[in-house]
């Protein structure tokens, strides 16, 4: 019963999270500039035009007079999800989840005896937060996620400063499934959003060798999910053994004995077991106005060699919104019938459990979030006159994950039981120890001068994982990934080009049965939330951006 009333906050939690966390493994620098994803992101030491504001603001001045940079960015995500039953599976003896389990509905039995094998539950269309409109929006089934970016910078004639700035997204990413995906406990629909809409920025050049840059991001910052909820837990296996087995008796006999040993619990209408649907949570937070900045260096002493360093600070953000929880039936009718017995009234005053389960509790939430420094160099070095080679390597600081705050607006049922489980939980709070690890990346591109007009680049990023093994989950389906990134420039005139980019990033991920504890944990201490208990994991996730940057001076 703990188990099951902790699982709906603890999903929101869980979720919103590991969603967030997402920039370091899905969405960290994969739509901000298309001629840096075809290098592989190593542009640190040849920062790219006007988004160098984001990637070393010091390469802002290699920009003369005015310029402006138009781009447009296509993204497909193809998330693949499987679920596979272990020999010897089941939850406290249980083994007749619909989700694997082909038995025939109009015979249940506790244990299956066909299973179905693997089951799918590929996402189904991308998904977008729109904040004027306060929801989620389905794009529909197969549409790619599509956006544009602007960039300005002007450096006066005679002067060493070049003044810029630019709309960017660090990060957009959503996806969204049918009713009765698997998928759907942890996440039906999801939104992550982090948009830099105004970058004021500078870039001095001290010398012909050296450059120094600074710019300040400020951005909209938003996280929203809708998921529906179960717990495959032993403790909720052992609410159904009692239903099904140790009640049977006191309901024929009358349940006086019943509600003496039992506290009540005989008296409710509705079962509840480790795979029934436990609640639909909906939790939408945002924050408008959330600074950070970027400090660059830029020395380039030859032509054939440049180095460069930035700092990226981290952005204390205090996402704020709403979020909505529709209870089970079950859930509501357990305590409803604990609360119909005087043993049971006794209990609940004991322990501090609430005296009723509303069909549904909504209100504010506030999550507190950093989001993490990063620190990177790079360097370029011309191998051949035509042939230039850039290799980088980033450090993004991911430990200052240890926990994660979320504070409700008022007092709810089910953290008045989860308080006993942990001392990180109050009626009105959670500190969810999540120990995210800080990572290491690299990543190297090739460039190669065709002509005076025509330039071809290849670029390779692997991509290292912030979430521990033990804490991976088909939530955020990427653990390792691989990015791999084309592209070209084509000069017009001296004042005038166009970059064309294609990217494509890939990962897969096997989540052996009982290896996370935020997805396939079992037993009694899955508390956290588990939806896919006991069930082996495999994710198959294909990223693919395409985009173009028409890029003029005046």
């Amino acid at each position: 019963m703990k188990a099951l009333r902790f699982a709906p906050l603890a999903t929101a939690i869980a979720i919103v999270g590991l969603a967030s966390t997402s920039h370091a493994q899905l969405g960290q620098n994969l739509s901000v500039d298309m001629k840096a994803l075809s290098m592989g992101n190593a542009v640190t030491a040849d920062p790219p035009g006007i988004n160098s504001i984001h990637f070393n603001p010091a390469g802002l001045s290699r920009i003369d007079g005015l310029q402006t940079d138009l781009q447009g960015i296509i993204a497909h995500f193809d998330i693949g999800r499987e679920w596979t039953a272990p020999e010897g599976y089941g939850v406290f003896g249980y083994s007749d989840d619909p989700l694997v389990c082909n038995d025939d509905e109009a015979n249940p039995s506790s244990l299956c005896t066909d299973y179905k094998g693997t089951v799918e539950g590929d996402v189904e269309y991308p998904t977008l937060y729109v904040p004027v409109l306060k929801k989620m929006v389905d794009l529909g089934k197969g549409m790619p996620i599509a956006a544009p970016t602007f960039g300005v910078a002007y450096r006066p004639p005679g002067s060493k400063v070049t003044y810029a700035t630019a709309m960017y997204a660090p990060m957009i990413a959503g996806f969204g499934a049918e009713d009765g995906n698997p998928g759907n406990y942890m996440g039906q629909q999801v939104a992550l959003e982090r948009i830099t809409y105004l970058s004021p920025s500078a870039a001095y050049q001290v010398n012909d060798e050296l450059s120094l840059g600074a710019s300040i991001g400020m951005s909209y910052q938003a996280v929203a999910l809708n998921t529906d909820m179960r717990a495959p837990n032993d403790l909720v296996g052992v609410l159904r053994l009692i239903d099904e087995d140790v009640c049977a008796p006191f309901k024929e006999n009358g349940n006086s004995v019943g509600d003496l040993l039992l506290f009540g619990m005989c008296n409710a209408e509705e079962s509840l077991g480790p795979f029934d649907k436990l609640a639909k949570l909906e939790l939408a937070v945002e924050q408008t106005l959330t600074p950070s900045y970027n400090l660059g260096l830029l020395w380039e002493p030859t032509d054939n060699f440049g180095l460069g360093l930035v700092y990226q600070s981290e952005s204390k953000m205090q996402l704020k919104g709403k979020f909505h929880i529709t209870n089970g039936q079950g859930a509501q009718d357990l305590t409803n019938a604990l609360n119909t017995s005087v043993t049971g009234q006794i209990l609940s005053a004991i322990l501090g459990f609430p005296s009723y389960v509303p069909p549904t509790e909504s209100g504010l939430a506030t999550i507190d979030l950093n989001y993490p420094q990063h620190f990177q160099a790079g360097i370029k070095y011309k191998i051949l006159p035509d042939v230039q080679v850039n290799v980088d390597v980033g450090w993004t600081d991911w430990d200052e994950w240890e926990s994660l705050d979320i504070q409700f607006d008022r007092s709810l049922s089910v953290l008045q039981v989860a308080k006993l489980l942990s001392n990180n939980i109050t009626p009105n709070s959670i500190s969810l120890p999540i120990g995210f690890q800080s990572s290491w990346n690299w990543g190297v591109g090739v460039q190669y001068d065709a002509t005076d007009r025509l330039q071809l680049r290849l670029g390779y990023e692997p991509r290292t994982s912030a979430i521990p093994d033990d804490k991976r989950n088909p939530m955020v389906p990427i653990n390792n990934a691989q990015l791999f990134g084309m592209g070209l420039t084509y000069k017009f005139d001296p004042d005038t080009d166009i970059d064309l980019t294609y990217a494509h990033l890939r990962s897969r991920d096997q989540i052996p049965a009982n290896t996370s504890s935020m997805a396939n944990e079992t037993g009694v201490g899955n508390i956290l939330y588990n939806p896919y208990a006991g069930l082996d994991i495999s994710t198959n996730t294909k990223v693919n951006l395409a985009g173009i940057v028409y890029r003029t001076r005046w």
